[in-house]
């Protein structure tokens, strides 16, 4: 009985852990893409805020493969930055499989 209720709590601490996770990138994802809509400024710097964010909150190893690019969202142009990370396998190391997450924002119109 011991045994089943320690994997239980076990299990459920895991899925706390990915979804920790996910909710972390897809706030980076947001905020990097929030960023880059300012005008003024380029997908390169909502990019590296996307990074830093992750690599402070995860690891480096989380924040290498962000993306981003130009989008529409109801019909105007966007931002959207994408983010693929491995799922976290046992503690924040991966054992195979990844997360995709994104996030779009319109563009800030001049004036």
């Amino acid at each position: 009985m011991g045994t089943l209720l320690t994997a239980l709590a076990l299990g459920v601490i895991h899925v706390a852990l990915v979804i920790h996770v996910r909710h972390i990138l897809h706030a980076s994802a947001w905020e990097g893409a929030r960023y880059a809509s300012y005008y003024g400024t380029t997908f390169a710097e909502g990019r590296a805020l996307t990074v830093d964010l992750i690599s402070e909150a995860l690891s480096d190893s989380y924040a290498q493969a962000v993306s981003v690019r130009s989008s529409n969202v109801g019909n105007q142009p966007a931002v959207t930055v994408q983010v693929r990370a491995p799922i976290p396998t046992v503690g924040l190391w991966s054992l195979g499989g990844e997360v995709n997450v994104q996030a779009a924002v319109p563009l800030e119109a001049p004036g």
